[in-house]
């Protein structure tokens, strides 16, 4: 990987050089539609030569993948591991378990262009249905703690979808699927610098009562405005779909009529969202001054399939601020970068459970029924210090202070398992480190990377309590990192490579069991390698591939409750495999003709905290065809599944049952993509 006048060659080490390449050359100054910033760099997180692990899953995989689910493209990176539910139903895992619930919702930043889809107190287990990834023109994944510049929620790591700019180029595509998936994207521009994006989806789901429709639309247009260059996007998704719930029983998966069953053919989500950003730049003085006023807002419903007394949740917030950063080059040496962030969100949550239940722990009627204001403020500065012609150093520090003011509407006080506090308010703040250095040599890349992560809690958090809280016990969520690798290329630009060793300890760790019990003060260890190549083979054959070892484990006590939710220091952490990896092939066979294989392996993880089940591991084989017509028209070919296997999307233990979302079996889908 390397920085060329400003401009990024970004290759992703899991997938040929091919695929993933974007390059240029030249002054930044004098880009011309040609030659400009690739889109990493300008709504990225960090550069492609920064301290800690960072991926970029490029435009041509996208296309090539033709993702239907967040999890067919994101797996491809190294130490990502995103478990798919139903239909669009996922929970994702960034160097940690699969984590659900509040853990789940506040532990990973999701971005559009650099900014986050939701405030930090309102997040969404499921939040990668919300941005335009079916089209994006790429997506960088960081792996572990974030920079300075982003704060709360990016604990674990981040994911960054940037949607396409207007100067590259515009595309059709249509698809239909053999499990009744019908498919249509456009990007298209409106003007010479306005890009309009356009996904749709109709899904038959394979699995009874699971019929769901997808759409998502995005616009994003440039300009001068004077001395300003001016940047503003528009996205939005609708999802509503029949939901299909966990099939339960040992081993239940490999079963392969009862894996197409439904258990609760009532469960539904209904979900949309929406956002919008401009981004304004300009020089002033020494250097470059940026402001990005944002808005979002997002409502959802659904039935709580997953719980025991299958309630229905409807929330929604609104929320927005500003992003303010100044960029200082000093004196060729040393570049500042100085921040400061602000956001403010109202939101509401109302949980109904309207059957009754024989269970006096989950009585009918109103669980809750809450509204929350919050506010938060953040300054940062980073510093890129070059120490010498090889060795560079990357400082940075972030302050955050998270407020909100809570106001219940239902009778304050314990209603079976449910606690409702009485109206608060309640305040957070955290300062998060960061210190990395970079040693270049000829070929490759020495970094070592220290980095704090921290999470205010979620608004499920403080307020969704359970009778064995007790209000306002709940700590802000702290992640140390320590990150050692090496990167690079050799065999003359032909082998790109990247491995990386970590250490990260969490505290005051907020999270559900898979008895449905919050924990508030749980703390964990997370250890791993991951490595990850690229290797092309000739001009027409490729081969690239990452493999990730960790060892997650419980570093706290807790021997009441249930035998299988008896938690003792040293256990593995359940939902956490401690092999991923995953491998590709691909062969240009003719001018026309382009062949791909893929493989997709999750191994053995324990399903629940006392490592009393597990669940074996699947590997996961697909491959891909694609026939050039003509210099713009190609069809192509996609296989899911190849070897047919009865493989669990995701296993877990909960209320005492063994509990499966099954694959999906043997598929192939057909499409036709247009470019000009």
């Amino acid at each position: 990987m390397q920085i060329k006048a400003g401009l990024i060659v970004v290759v992703l080490a899991s997938a040929p050089p091919a695929v993933f390449a974007q390059s240029g050359s030249g002054d930044p100054s004098t880009i011309t539609s040609l030659q400009r910033l690739s889109p990493v760099q300008v709504w990225g997180d960090r550069k492609a030569d920064d301290p800690g692990s960072q991926s970029v899953i490029g435009t041509a995989l996208i296309d090539a993948a033709a993702a239907d689910r967040p999890a067919e493209i994101l797996n491809q990176a190294p130490g990502v591991n995103i478990q798919m539910n139903s239909g669009q139903e996922h929970l994702i895992a960034i160097r940690s378990p699969v984590l659900s619930g509040g853990a789940g919702q506040g532990s990973f930043l999701i971005l559009e262009n650099g900014v986050p889809t939701r405030s930090p107190a309102f997040g969404n287990v499921n939040g990668l249905i919300e941005p335009h990834l079916e089209i994006a023109e790429a997506i960088e994944v960081i792996r572990g703690p974030g920079s300075a510049k982003y704060g709360s929620n990016a604990v674990h790591g981040l994911i960054n979808v940037i949607l396409p700019d207007p100067l590259g180029a515009q595309s059709l595509r249509a698809s239909y699927g053999t499990l009744g998936r019908w498919r249509g994207d456009a990007s298209i521009d409106v003007t010479e610098r306005t890009r309009l994006n356009v996904s749709l989806m109709d899904d038959k789901g394979w699995r009874d009562a699971t019929g769901g429709e997808q759409q998502k639309i995005s616009a994003l247009t440039e300009q001068s405005l004077g001395d300003w260059d001016a940047a503003a996007w528009f996205s939005a998704s609708s999802l509503n779909q029949e939901t299909a719930s966990f099939i339960q029983g040992p081993g239940a998966y490999e079963d392969r009529d009862l894996a197409k069953r439904n258990p609760n053919p009532e469960a539904f989500r209904d979900a949309w969202s929406a956002r919008a950003a401009i981004r304004f730049e300009r020089q002033l003085g020494p250097g470059r001054l940026l402001l990005t006023p944002n808005l979002h807002s997002q409502g959802m419903v659904f039935s709580q399939h997953f719980l025991p007394y299958g309630g229905v949740e409807k929330n929604a917030h609104t929320g927005g601020g500003v992003m303010a950063r100044y960029e200082l080059e000093t004196d060729g040496l040393i570049d500042w970068r100085f921040g400061a962030d602000t956001d403010f969100a109202s939101g509401y949550l109302k949980e109904i459970q309207s059957r009754p239940n024989p269970s006096p722990a989950f009585p009918r009627g109103i669980h809750y029924d809450y509204l929350v204001e919050t506010q938060v403020f953040a300054l940062w500065s980073e510093a890129d210090v070059q120490l010498s012609d090889d060795l560079r150093l990357l400082a940075g520090l972030r302050g955050e202070t998270h407020d909100y003011a809570y106001d219940t509407r239902a009778r304050s006080g314990i209603n079976g398992r449910f606690n409702v506090p009485a109206d608060r308010s309640d305040d957070f703040g955290f300062l998060t480190p960061k210190l990395g250095l970079v040693w270049d040599r000829d070929w490759y890349s020495l970094y070592a990377n220290y980095a704090r992560g921290a999470r205010a809690p979620q608004v499920s958090d403080l307020y969704r309590l359970q009778n064995r809280q007790v209000p306002g016990e709940i700590e802000a969520e702290t992640l140390d990192s320590l990150e050692a690798g090496i990167r690079g290329d050799a065999l003359y630009g032909h082998l790109d490579f990247d491995i990386a060793a970590y250490w990260m300890e969490k505290e005051n760790f907020f999270f559900r069991d898979s008895d449905g019990l919050n924990v508030v003060d749980g703390s964990t260890q997370h250890l791993g390698i991951e490595a990850a190549a690229s290797l092309k083979v000739s001009n027409t054959l490729s081969l690239a591939g990452n493999v990730a070892w960790s060892e997650q484990t419980y570093t706290f006590d807790r021997p009441v409750v249930a035998a299988q939710e008896r938690i003792v220091s040293g256990n593995i952490i359940d939902t956490a495999p401690e092999w991923l990896a995953d491998a590709r092939i691909d062969w240009q066979a003719t001018d026309a003709l382009a062949l791909s294989l893929s493989a997709e392996h999750v191994g053995e993880y324990f399903t629940d905290p006392a490592n009393t089940v597990t669940y074996p591991g699947h590997t996961v084989f697909g491959g891909r065809a694609a026939w050039a017509i003509d210099e713009t028209l190609e069809a192509s070919l996609i296989l899911r599944n190849v070897t047919d296997a009865a493989y669990a999307d995701r296993a877990d233990v909960a209320f005492g049952n063994e509990r499966y979302f099954p694959g999906e079996p043997l598929n192939a889908t057909f499409g036709l993509t247009k470019k000009f």
